[in-house]
């Protein structure tokens, strides 16, 4: 048996289950977040290292931002983890996570000018979280946002304290900035075009594969089983009748005259009678049993768990419902009827013999008249009328 997508994924345990949550994509948007706070992680443990090197603002300045992150963090972790954000346009809050994190880099980047530089990387890294997630103007707003923030931010601190932070370098920062993120950007859309367009062709494929599924096991004018796909079946049914000792029975019609439809009113008139007549057997026949095309106007019905005195009223039903079905409207006149051969599996027999033997009757319900169904093997059992 071969194990699908859902066996092969790894089963979560209590402790992800309990932070990531049970639903699938809920669980993808917690962890992608949790993921994103990683700016964080790396601004709080910057932010932690130079108050206690003695390299920053006062520690209660530190704290503050510290325990700004770590509330900022847990609303988003609390608006996901709960489902709240599924009520939104993005559930997954790329957006405004995006902006919140270049938010708390540029304010970083006032408060610790020892390691400014660092913070600039970080800058862009909070752009490349939102790669997949935002479309083309969301990503002109984030953006902007952040080379704005980013200029403003280091024109205001080189106005207030040139000596720790010099125009000239933070002007050389602001057109570093003003370049790489755009260029970050650029590279996120074209990476996100590639992505939709590998998505796209995906879904094409799978859909030319169900295509060429559908076209291997189906009958295409009348879009009952084919001919190969009946013997896959019926090989299933001998497997399955061999290990429960369930019989099924095996039934081959031909309908009547056809070949005078087609002589007299053409082909197109020939199909519309095969496809009527498959609608018909598709309506009256139990779910369980199956029908196919076996070849120009012949057709084998596969009845599962059916001995033959059982499958005979099941066909005289089908007889009896293809009598009354509406007339073909390419072919007025036209009695529409058919005749059937029956026969029961034997066990130890083959297919293609189960089968011989109902084209036998079949040929037997021609001889006699047609318009009848005929038990293979039977007593001299006509069912016609």
């Amino acid at each position: 048996m071969i194990p699908t997508r859902a066996a092969l994924q790894p089963r979560p345990t209590s402790l992800t289950t309990w932070v990531l949550g049970s639903d699938v994509r809920q669980r993808l948007r917690v962890s992608r977040a949790l993921t994103s706070m990683l700016v964080y992680v790396v601004c709080f443990g910057l932010a932690e290292f130079v108050a206690r090197v003695g390299m920053g603002p006062p520690v209660s300045a530190v704290r503050w931002m510290q325990a700004g992150m770590l509330v900022w963090m847990l609303l988003v972790y609390g608006a996901l983890r709960s489902g709240w954000s599924l009520c939104l346009a993005d559930p997954s809050l790329t957006l405004p996570q995006i902006l919140a994190a270049s938010a708390w880099v540029v304010l970083s980047y006032t408060l610790f000018p020892s390691v400014r530089g660092a913070l600039l990387m970080l800058l862009a890294l909070t752009l490349v979280f939102g790669i997949f997630n935002l479309d083309r103007r969301q990503r002109r707003v984030s953006n902007s946002f952040a080379v704005l923030a980013a200029g403003a931010a280091m024109g205001l601190m080189a106005w207030r304290d040139p000596q720790r932070y010099p125009p000239a370098v933070e002007l050389t920062h602001f057109l570093l900035v003003a370049t790489i993120l755009p260029v970050v950007s650029m590279l996120g859309a074209q990476l996100n075009s590639i992505r939709l367009r590998l998505r796209e062709r995906h879904a094409a494929l799978e859909k030319a594969l169900a295509r060429i599924r559908e076209l291997a096991t189906r009958d295409e004018l009348t879009g009952l089983n084919n001919r190969r796909q009946m013997l896959e079946l019926m090989e299933h049914q001998i497997t399955r009748s061999e290990r429960t000792g369930e019989s099924f029975s095996v039934c081959l019609i031909d309908l009547d005259l056809f070949k005078r439809v087609n002589d007299t009113w053409g082909h197109a008139a020939g199909d519309e009678v095969l496809r009527r007549f498959a609608a018909v057997a598709i309506d009256v026949l139990r779910d369980s049993d199956r029908i196919a095309r076996w070849g120009g106007e012949e057709f084998l019905v596969l009845l599962p768990a059916t001995p033959a005195c059982q499958a005979v009223v099941s066909l005289q039903r089908l007889r009896e419902a293809q009598k009354a079905s509406a007339p073909i409207a390419g072919a007025p006149g036209e009695r529409i009827t058919f005749s059937a051969g029956l026969a029961e599996f034997r066990v130890g027999e083959t297919i293609e013999q189960t089968v011989d033997r109902a084209d036998r009757a079949l040929y037997q319900a021609k001889n006699e008249g047609r318009d009848r169904v005929v038990m293979a093997d039977g007593p001299a059992a006509a069912f016609s009328g």
